[in-house]
């Protein structure tokens, strides 16, 4: 079972992670695009992350926005390193 962090420890990560919140015990974040196009090409790659990482976000898209939400179910729905990870992956994806 995967360890839920302490809000310290989350408050640290996030200071690397711009954009990203902590709420509602999820690290979140929202991503705009040019396109329908772009936001679907992103998240098709985001899914090849996540499937190697065996860690799957919530995701929500509307034409050129993607909403994420990260959170470890076998924490409770709590923030674990695990999302950290995630998003830290999703960010450099995002950046290329």
């Amino acid at each position: 079972m995967a360890q839920a962090l302490q809000q310290e420890e989350i408050d640290e990560a996030l200071e690397n992670l711009e954009g990203w919140e902590h709420k509602d015990d999820k690290l979140q974040k929202q991503f705009k695009f040019d396109d329908f196009k772009e936001a679907m090409s992103f998240i098709l790659r985001l899914s090849y992350e996540a499937e190697s990482q065996v860690h799957h976000p919530e995701l929500f898209n509307v034409y050129n926005t993607v909403e994420i939400a990260l959170t470890s179910h076998d924490a409770g729905g709590k923030v674990t390193k695990k999302d950290l990870i995630l998003a830290t992956t999703i960010e450099s994806l995002y950046n290329s």
